[in-house]
């Protein structure tokens, strides 16, 4: 007799995915194994997400409710004159062709949202008690974990943030020496900060001792004041919602902007039959690059300068301000022819997609804590007016997009990515992918990819080799062939209900994303 699947559950790492699974063998829905994941994941992707970061949960319940969940950073209340700030930058590279810049220091922290955001959830959706979903996150930063070769990579090239300071030190250095692969690494503090808030309640960290830690340290230097954290509050948003090709599309909704600009690129795409293209033709990547160059002239054009109006998705996605990047692409078509994500399907029809995100980290660990605080202010694609010229009090607005693809009003894609400005073009080719030319879940999340940004076409390698140096692409790009699939193409980890109500799933390879079912 076959055992009936009670979940499934896509990670970026081992540990976070069987930390979920757990919770669903122990009676637990799929928001109580999302929140367990997301805690496990402080613990084993430290790089990636943080108690000091922020997020989104996307959740679709088995009433039919859908719910987004916004615990994204906050702007500080007040500013301070630029000279008094800690602020600098430093050059990630991600291995292959591309670096990109981003600035660290006590500046560089907004108000932090993953705590209050969890507890929101698990308030509104969650089952079991919250002693028992820290369990597994507790367990692993008290006792350790094996260093994989993609927390390797991570720690290498993010290491001038990672051990900046001496905490950080103690953390990713053994020896004096960066962590390496089959390292055992601990953050024996990180337990005991997560026993301590379990005890005393998530909202210890922005009221009580943690939080006037915080704040003593950022005094000079930094932003953050304790009026800030005493007023951060998670927003529960109606999803952005559309159709495409008879499929319904939920997503992040303004004003963070990766939801809308995935909408966006379906739209244009919903223009074209896609029948005949193969796949990862000459055409078909073709296509692509001319629908994320329009979608990023969009974004220039109606989206940036406006996103806080609320009127701006009606007009962004409207047929009037669509049609002629519609045009452009039919015409166009005519002529050529450090992030994380966590998804979860339950037996009872619940699903989570849940994207959080450290930013690359500050550097700034609080004292005795383990917990490193976001550089969200000090992230270029955040802060597309320039550094420190955000209005106070204020969402960011972000590119992270946990989505979910409905069919009949039920959950059958549910996906999300890392991977800053190119997460929304991982999750907008990965929907596509299934979608238009029925890939099965696991190629359709690890075949190559392609972005395109700033005339800048870059393409992963094909195992077929094809010959891509003749393509006709938006004037002036210029083309980057990678040498092999690389982090810099996001970290999509998804699962999906088949036709025949089976659960599947896949996590992306490029970040050793994991599927576990139960």
């Amino acid at each position: 007799m076959t055992k009936k699947t009670k979940g499934v559950i896509a990670a970026g790492h081992q540990k976070t995915a069987e930390a979920g699974i757990e919770i669903l063998n122990q009676g637990g829905n799929a928001f109580d194994a999302a929140i367990a994941s997301v805690l496990t994941a402080f613990a084993v992707e430290p790089m990636l997400t943080s108690i000091g970061g922020s997020g989104f949960l996307l959740a679709h319940t088995q009433k039919g409710d859908n719910i987004l969940f916004d615990f994204f950073c906050q702007t500080p209340l007040k500013k301070k004159p630029i000279s008094e700030l800690d602020f600098y930058p430093v050059n990630v590279n991600f291995g292959g062709e591309e670096s990109q810049k981003f600035h660290i220091g006590k500046a560089s922290i907004a108000v932090p949202g993953n705590l209050a955001g969890l507890l929101k959830v698990h308030q509104k959706l969650g089952k079991l008690p919250l002693k028992i979903l820290a369990e597994p996150a507790i367990n692993y930063a008290k006792n350790g974990i094996e260093v994989n070769k993609f927390q390797a990579f991570c720690m290498e090239i993010l290491k001038p943030i990672l051990t900046e300071k001496q905490a950080g030190k103690n953390i990713y250095e053994k020896k004096g020496k960066l962590l390496q692969e089959n390292d055992i690494y601990t953050i024996p503090q990180l337990a005991d900060t997560l026993s301590y808030l379990i005890e005393e309640g998530f909202e210890e960290f922005y009221r009580g001792e943690i939080a006037n830690l915080l704040v003593k340290d950022l005094k000079e230097g930094g932003y953050l004041t304790l009026e800030d954290l005493k007023n951060y509050q998670v927003i529960m948003r109606k999803p952005l919602q559309i159709n495409y090709r008879g499929y319904e599309l939920l997503t992040n909704p303004p004003p963070s902007s990766g939801g809308a600009l995935i909408a966006f690129s379906l739209k244009l795409l919903a223009s074209l039959n896609l029948d005949k293209i193969k796949w990862r033709s000459q055409e078909h990547l073709e296509i692509l690059a001319m629908v994320m160059s329009l979608t990023n002239e969009a974004r220039k054009d109606g989206y940036d300068a406006h996103i806080y109006r609320p009127d701006i998705i009606e007009e962004f996605l409207g047929e009037k301000h669509l049609r002629c990047y519609q045009n452009q692409l039919i015409n166009t078509v005519n002529k050529l022819g450090s992030t994380t994500h966590i998804s979860v399907l339950d037996e009872d029809g619940n699903a989570a997609s849940v994207t959080t995100s450290n930013g690359e980290g500050s550097g700034y660990i609080i004292p005795n804590t383990g917990i490193m605080l976001n550089n969200m202010l000090g992230e270029e694609d955040l802060n597309p007016f320039g550094f420190h010229q955000w209005q106070c009090n204020q969402r960011i607005s972000s590119m992270m997009s946990p989505t979910m693809v409905l069919k009949n009003g039920k959950p059958k894609i549910v996906l999300g990515s890392g991977g800053s400005n190119r997460i929304r073009t991982a999750i907008f080719q990965v929907i596509s992918n299934i979608i238009d030319f029925n890939l099965p879940i696991n190629e359709a999340i690890n075949l190559p990819r392609v972005h395109w940004e700033n005339k800048t076409f870059s393409i992963e390698p094909d195992q077929e080799s094809i010959l891509l140096e003749n393509l006709n692409l938006p004037p002036e790009t210029n083309t980057v062939f990678w040498q092999e699939q690389n982090m810099f193409f996001g970290g999509v980890h998804g699962v999906i209900k088949t036709d025949q109500s089976l659960m599947k799933g896949a996590g992306d390879l490029r970040r050793c994303g994991v599927f576990l079912s139960n």
